[in-house]
């Protein structure tokens, strides 16, 4: 197991080319299930998460190889196979996306209930409630999906739950209506960039979807899928993690093939706390293009509210909680997409950050500078924004656990060097940790008074009535 170590102090400056978005690679390819013929996806990520899916898809008997070039080939050979077994799909969620491309062509699926991040409950009934409205027989079973159908039938179907639409399941149940007998209509369509890109691939295909990029689809069922090349969009939340990078940073930074109007509400939001931010082409944000981000004035505290697209993306919480966390004054940031997703406030918080959690929000009282601690990662995006406050911080910062980081973020470290930053990549064991951070059996240990200065110290304005008091054991 791998994990950093980030030097912090380091100024961005430079040129970085975002990857492809790891949220639509993955739906893609398993899409393809779906398709006859040979499907060839370019700008697909070299991730962990998609070798998992090119696994899964292997095992429901597709090939699937990339070549020297980085294109990614996917073709069926084996159409027997329908178990996507729970050693594999229990590592993401995104491989449940199989469900419904396994039923529309092959009629029966055995899928694992998924996996992935921890950062709150993600049910699956809204797959299968769609699933179920195109008329598929559906069990759970031992821990798997049973779904059985010998023809789908269009439906009326509304995709809207407790918190908002499903990415994943607006694609699963997309995917599946496109070989449905009759028109399908899906009321609270998730309308991420990644559900359009799925949407345009299928339609490039043969399907014929309606409404993309609106909470409203409408799908004619046709009586197959061709397989065509496509180009996966840009990853918009990499492209905004680089960009709260070079904001943490001070820094002066140049981002190519963005899509901006992927990632307005944050590109919005950065410039609300002081971040200058600006397109190679303003009045064409829809098409691929440099951005550049630089600080140039003292930055703001905010509130932020994360939102289902298009506002300011779940996946982007954690990051912008690094940011602020640095910035002076009360911040407020709130997920009304994960509620719980705030397993990353107590990891800031060993490095100096001052967050209180009250419900669904985290209250930040900025700080002038995070200082380097041994932090864990807990997921994904958690371990994006450490690996931002250790830019940040005073000192070094090892981040634990980066596996979740590989999982969807190609050559981070890399692209992050590249800028200038101090990150080193190396094997989690005893004696890869910095010397700033141990505590040896020989070395003295701080006195009471001196944690104590430490502890009061001018940095955090403390009354003297408030010092604590030693205990009975000293």
């Amino acid at each position: 197991m791998d994990m950093f170590i980030v030097r912090g102090g380091e100024r961005l400056f430079g040129s970085v080319t975002v990857s492809g978005a790891k949220n639509s690679a993955l739906p893609l390819m398993a899409a393809a299930l779906a398709c006859e013929g040979e499907t060839t996806l370019s700008s697909i990520p070299n991730l962990v998460d998609v070798t998992t899916q090119s696994r899964v898809l292997g095992s429901l008997g597709m090939d699937v190889q990339r070549d020297e070039s980085g294109l990614l080939h996917l073709k069926t050979v084996d159409e027997s196979a329908c178990i996507a077994d729970y050693d594999l799909v229990r590592r993401m969620r995104a491989s449940v996306c199989v469900l419904g491309p396994l039923l529309a062509k092959r009629r029966m699926a055995c899928v694992s209930l998924p996996g992935g991040c921890n950062i709150g409950d993600r049910p699956i009934d809204l797959h299968l409630k769609g699933l179920a409205a195109l008329g598929a027989q559906i069990r759970v079973d031992r821990g798997y999906v049973i779904a059985r159908a010998d023809r789908l039938r269009g439906a009326n179907i509304f995709l809207g739950g407790a918190f908002g639409s499903t990415v994943t399941g607006t694609c699963n149940v997309m995917i599946a209506a496109t070989l449905a007998e009759g028109t399908t209509t899906i009321e609270s369509a998730a309308c991420e960039p990644e559900v359009v890109d799925v949407g345009n691939f299928l339609n490039a295909c043969g399907a014929r979807i309606e409404g993309l990029g609106t909470p409203f689809l409408k799908i004619e069922g046709v009586e197959r899928l061709q397989a065509v090349e496509h180009e996966v969009i840009p990853d918009r939340i990499e492209a905004a993690t680089l960009m709260i990078a070079a904001a943490m940073t001070g820094g002066d930074v140049q981002l190519n093939e963005v899509r901006p109007d992927h990632i307005t509400a944050v590109m919005e939001k950065l410039r609300e706390i002081g971040v200058t931010i600006q397109l190679e082409y303003p009045q064409q944000p829809e098409r691929r293009q440099s951005v550049w981000v630089k600080v140039t004035q003292p930055l703001k505290s905010v509130d932020c509210i994360a939102l289902p697209y298009p506002g300011i993306p779940t996946d982007v919480q954690a990051q912008l909680m690094s940011l602020l966390a640095c910035v002076p004054g009360i911040s407020i940031v709130t997920d009304k997409v994960f509620p719980d997703r705030f397993m990353h406030a107590s990891e800031l918080a060993r490095m100096g950050a001052k967050i209180r959690r009250e419900s669904a929000s985290a209250i930040l009282n900025g700080v002038s500078r995070l200082s380097g601690a041994c932090v864990m990662a807990s997921d994904l995006r958690a371990s994006a924004a450490l690996v931002l406050a250790g830019l940040a911080a005073e000192g070094e910062t090892v981040i634990r656990r980066i596996y979740h980081l590989d999982r969807g973020y190609e050559c981070l470290e890399e692209k992050l060097i590249a800028l200038g930053a101090n990150v080193q990549r190396v094997k989690d064991e005893p004696e890869n940790m910095p010397e700033s951070l141990k505590l040896t059996d020989g070395e003295e240990r701080p006195t009471y008074s001196e944690l104590l200065d430490a502890l009061t110290g001018p940095h955090w304005n403390l009354n003297p009535s408030e010092k604590p008091t030693p205990s009975a054991e000293g």
